[in-house]
């Protein structure tokens, strides 16, 4: 019979994938000697079958449940269920990969009318023991019964308002009693049943809910925005229950053996005394920083060190742990690697390296591509004249300026059209994930640096103010009140994430530097990749920021960009309008001019480092007036009558947009074809780069231009064009006296062009994959059209793993790219290959072009530093 179940001392850390995280490491906890509460863990496959099964446990699950609780009873000298002796458990679920508060947790799982008194008489304390069957029936009630939460919490307010008290642990004895009975009235009233009495049917129920939390809703959100198979299950972890909420010489607290927004090496967490774990990560009293309990607690607070120090040089990582303290005696609950900002897992990072822990590989390896996005996030301008408003606990850095709003479902809409929105609430629960993902930033009135929002906001990279006990939520008024002012939803706030810090309105930010850490870690990436990192910049501040970020050069540089700015744009559109070639050629003449001044720019900043320049390639039409704006002027004009010459200009422009208009212009007039058609518009911009190229090289500026032809499809398309730039170079260069080398290539977006790039290698000294339309022309689809209308549903619904224009499509755009490489250089061995799509800057893109063979990949300035990254994991993978 398959094994589900193992007691702690018979798993260890390796053993993730079947026992989850927390089972894994708890039983690793267990072998190391460290004070950990036993139990046993219930498998993820159990999970896996139980789901499967049409919610039905697997054959021989409860035998070995049980097997297990009676060992556990052996062990903990309790019974389960007993009136006198009782064993009470903790039932918390535990996936192979941490979920924090995505799943669900139940304490006190044993408790009932008849073993309450078993408690009374083993503590003498009364009080602890009905505040512990308070909170079970509230958990039980919230988790495996579906009751919500403020339910529970409206009827806790009440009696602590009877009682004129602050604080949960304030309550009387006759208080918590009543809370009991108020709590299972509530329980009959939602549910329609009596609370279940039987701690066997608790047991089973509960460890029912665990296996049903792995695909509630915000589970399922959590695993898609991280990219987490929806098949791992998650396992079961029973534990014998200890107790922080037995008098001030008890305790529960999480800590972290580094601080997660900084890295720095400092012992990092909270703690509340008289108090069970949910209290410090749900929000309910502000905890108290880590440090003090060597006041409360002086001996337990040196053990705790001790052991979390054990553990860090164990996992050679930074450990996020939980711990209890009972009566003096110190329990670890469970550990598993920190989340941490980019910030500090790039400090950490290096800083093992120079500890010795680890090598500078392991080190690389360990930072997420993605992460380095948190740094480049805005922070407030220093020198900005303004005083905060309120002031919270630094929780996860970044600034962000948006309209208040006050619920998730808000957040969530108003994201989605692209309102910058910052969501004010006293604390955040996992089932507010959907709006905490729309919004810009994060404001919570409760809570510590560990609770749901500050974690969940660190991992998204999103700035977060949490703790913010100066300002006074009325949720259902939808404002807040801090020092005599209001702040009403649709206001705008600015949020300092790095600070804590709240303001009024919007308040001015600017770009962070990156840090000593950053560019130490990304020298030993450099060192490990073999892909180079090119950026796509269309002015030389681009061009400059992206040299600042690493790149190696540039990789696609859009001329059609530089004819969009204001001055040109009427120079362009004359040049469109005009019915003969001469006067277009007049136009260009006063378009060259500015052209030669847009490269001069660009290859200075990048002097020694390859250029690369993209010929025009969009329809003419895109650089004339809108059409039915057009339209309405003529329709205006003619109405009006009173100025002919306007009319008629207008009636010209139309004409020329009609004539000008295609049905479907991205497969239409552009591209080389354009360049075809009008040969001298391409002739105007290689002679401009040719020039810009000559006068900087007499300046002593070394210049590397390559010059792109867009869409080609066929080699016949490639050769008038390669030989019309040969021949201009050759003429520049004879009439300067100078040789210059440059390259003459082209991007490869159509299928035809990658099917037949054997041929198409004979004349172009490079590729580059636009793989932003060989993923349109390979699907068929308008990217435009489909991401409005039913490509994300296909992602949703898994008829596409990916949006394809996201991550690259490797079964079929994918397959194009490799023929085109393998092809290519079959004709041309030494054949340089890039890519410049989007996807350069994506990390599972990026590894695809370094087992495809490329020599880089280009993506947008700030992506530079997660490609020079994502290029050695590729490396470090294939390893």
């Amino acid at each position: 019979m398959k094994k589900y179940v193992y007691f702690f001392d018979e798993g260890n850390k390796d053993m993730k994938k079947l026992l989850g995280g927390k089972g894994a490491n708890l039983a690793e906890m267990t072998n190391m000697g460290l004070p950990v509460p036993q139990g046993f863990t219930i498998t993820a496959e159990a999970c896996i079958e139980y789901t499967k099964n049409h919610k039905k446990f697997p054959e021989g699950l409860e035998e070995q449940i049980q097997g297990s609780l009676k060992k556990l009873e052996n062990k903990s000298e309790k019974i389960f269920g007993d009136v006198h002796n009782p064993l009470l458990v903790s039932v918390r679920s535990g996936a192979a990969i941490s979920m924090p508060g995505m799943m669900d947790t139940i304490l006190n799982l044993g408790l009932n009318e008849d073993t309450i008194q078993g408690i009374i008489e083993k503590s003498g304390d009364e009080r602890f023991a009905y505040d512990s069957y308070r909170r079970f029936i509230q958990m039980f009630g919230n988790v495996v019964l579906g009751i919500k939460g403020d339910l529970f919490e409206g009827i806790l307010d009440e009696i602590k308002k009877r009682e004129k008290k602050e604080i949960d642990s304030e309550i009387s004895v006759a208080g918590l009693k009543e809370l009991v009975k108020e709590y299972k009235e509530l329980v009959l009233k939602q549910s329609g049943e009596q609370f279940p009495n039987d701690p066997q049917k608790q047991l089973k129920m509960a460890i029912e809910a665990v296996f049903d939390s792995w695909d509630n809703k915000r589970a399922i959100t959590y695993r898609k925005i991280n990219k987490i198979p929806d098949d791992l299950g998650t396992a079961v972890n029973v534990q014998e229950m200890v107790y922080g909420n037995m008098g001030n010489d008890s305790g529960t607290g999480v800590g972290f053996t580094r601080n997660p927004s900084t890295g720095e090496k400092e012992n990092f967490g909270e703690y509340l005394l008289n108090a069970q774990g949910e209290d410090v990560v749900a929000g309910v009293r502000t905890p108290i920083p880590l440090d003090k309990l060597q006041n409360d607690l002086p001996l337990a607070y040196q053990q705790l060190i001790n052991t979390v120090n054990l553990l860090e040089n164990n996992y050679k990582d930074v450990q996020d742990y939980e711990f209890t303290i009972e009566k003096g005696k110190l329990f670890i609950l469970q550990t598993r690697d920190g989340k941490r900002t980019a910030q500090a897992a790039l400090k950490i990072a290096v800083d093992m390296v120079q500890e010795g822990i680890i090598d500078k590989e392991t080190a690389v390896r360990r930072i997420d591509p993605n992460q380095l996005n948190q740094l480049l996030h805005r922070r407030i301008d220093p020198d900005a004249r303004i005083e905060p408003i309120a002031k919270g606990l630094p929780a996860s850095p970044g600034a962000a300026s948006g309209k208040v709003v006050f619920t998730a479902d808000e957040a969530e809409e108003r994201g989605k059209k692209g309102e910058e929105v910052i969501l004010v609430r006293p604390e955040t629960t996992p089932d507010d994930i959907h709006g905490m993902v729309e919004a810009k930033g994060t404001l919570t009135s409760k809570g510590g640096m560990t609770s749901h929002a500050a974690v969940v906001a660190r991992g998204m990279g999103m700035p977060c103010v949490a703790g913010c006990s100066d300002i006074n939520i009325d949720l259902e008024r939808e404002l807040f009140k801090v020092n005599g002012k209001i702040v009403k939803k649709g206001e705008y706030i600015t949020i300092d994430g790095g600070s804590g810090s709240v303001f009024a309105g919007r308040v001015p930010t600017i770009e962070p530097k990156v840090s000593e850490e950053f560019i130490k870690l990304l020298s030993w990436a450099d060192k490990i990749r073999k892909l180079g990192v090119y950026a796509n910049a269309d002015t030389p501040e681009d061009a400059k920021k992206a040299r600042d970020l690493g790149a190696e050069g540039i990789g696609l540089c859009r001329t059609e960009h530089m004819f969009m700015a204001p001055g040109r744009l009427p120079i362009v559109q004359d040049m469109i309008m005009a019915d003969n070639k001469k006067l277009r050629q007049n136009m260009l003449d006063k378009l060259l001019p500015m052209q030669k001044s847009d490269f001069i720019g660009i290859l200075k900043v990048m002097h020694g480092l390859p250029v690369i320049i993209r010929l025009l390639d969009p329809p003419l039409h895109e650089f004339l007036p809108n059409y039915e704006e057009t339209l309405i002027k003529v329709t205006t004009l003619r109405l009006i009558k009173d100025d002919d010459e306007e009319l008629k200009r207008q009636e010209n422009i139309l004409e020329r947009i009609l004539n000008l208009r295609e049905m479907n212009p991205m497969l239409g007039l552009r591209g080389c074809r354009l360049g075809l058609l009008h040969p001298e518009i391409y002739e105007m911009q290689v002679r401009a780069i040719f020039e810009a190229s000559i006068e900087l090289t007499r300046q002593g500026v070394e210049v590397k231009p390559e010059i792109m032809i867009p869409l080609i499809g066929h080699v016949n398309e490639l050769k008038p064009i390669y030989n019309r730039i040969k021949k201009i170079a050759q003429e520049l260069f004879l009439s300067a006296g100078m040789e210059l080398a440059y390259k003459i290539g082209t991007m490869i977006e159509l299928p035809r062009a990658s099917l037949t790039a054997d041929e198409i290698a004979k004349y172009a000294e490079f590729f580059s994959f636009g793989t932003n339309d060989l993923t349109q022309t390979t699907f068929g689809i308008s990217r435009d059209d489909a991401e409005g209308k039913f490509l994300m549903q296909y992602v949703e619904e898994g008829i596409l793993k990916e949006n394809p224009f996201e991550v690259i499509d490797i079964e079929g755009v994918g397959k194009l790219v490799k023929t085109g490489v393998e092809l290519g250089r079959k004709t041309n061995p030494d054949l340089e290959i890039g890519i410049c799509g989007e996807h350069g800057g994506e990390p599972n893109s990026v590894e695809f072009c370094h087992n495809a063979g490329l020599n880089y990949v280009s993506c947008s300035p700030f992506r530079v530093p997660i490609a020079r990254l994502a290029a050695a994991h590729a490396v470090l993978k294939e390893k």
